[in-house]
């Protein structure tokens, strides 16, 4: 696996390093210069620590795009993969025109230029401030992920108008993604246990069945 997915992402012009355990994978990270664009990360390694554990240490000190590589396809499996800090889901068996459009669709997200927004937005005691990229809930910092930021951003943006499916899978992941709702309720689900005080009755991410979601502020 480790060799055909180098192959092909070398085949159309991108320079590739590989490790073969997480311990390798996690000590190449922190001696590469320039670091890695983007990390692909299997979940399962055939010893020692797994591709879970890899994607939380290296979120320890480094913000590095990962699509993590499974087998796995269940919801629980991806929001245990967001959880610590995966960027994207890719699971097998795939094609090699999948990786490739899933890889430049990452490194696009990564690097788009952030729209310049000063301000910041406070809807109760939730604090985004857009210039800095953070967010606060009652006083704490609550660290997100690129991709979570990046759908709170989008849904924080229109307060109290509603972002149907598509428009937010476009905005946040790209054409590509426009039709992968699970993806999205996925994200919107851990998005949730992080900024809503209660996410079984959620406050700020409102859902509109069969439609969208809302981020709800009173105050807007």
């Amino acid at each position: 696996m480790v060799r055909l997915v180098a192959e092909i992402l070398r085949i159309v012009g991108y320079d590739v390093i590989t490790a073969n355990n997480g311990e390798a994978a996690i000590e190449m990270l922190t001696m590469e210069q320039p670091p890695p664009s983007l990390i692909l990360l299997d979940i399962m390694f055939p010893q020692g620590i797994d591709g879970y554990e890899v994607c939380r240490r290296i979120r320890q000190f480094s913000d590095v795009p990962v699509i993590m590589l499974t087998a796995k396809a269940k919801e629980g499996d991806k929001l245990l993969g967001f959880s610590v800090g995966a960027d994207d889901y890719l699971t097998k068996p795939f094609s090699a025109k999948e990786l490739v459009a899933r890889v430049q669709a990452v490194l696009r997200r990564s690097y788009k230029p952030e729209e310049k927004i000063t301000a910041s937005l406070k809807c109760g005691e939730l604090v985004i401030n857009f210039a800095r990229h953070s967010v606060e809930l009652k006083g704490k910092k609550i660290p997100l992920t690129r991709t979570e930021y990046s759908l709170l951003r989008h849904l924080a943006n229109n307060p109290n108008n509603v972002m149907l499916h598509q428009d937010l899978l476009c905005a946040v992941w790209g054409q590509e993604y426009r039709d992968d709702i699970d993806y999205l309720r996925a994200y919107i689900r851990y998005l949730r246990e992080k900024i809503e005080i209660d996410p079984s009755n959620p406050k700020y991410i409102i859902t509109l069945p069969g439609t969208g979601y809302m981020f709800a502020c009173p105050d807007e």
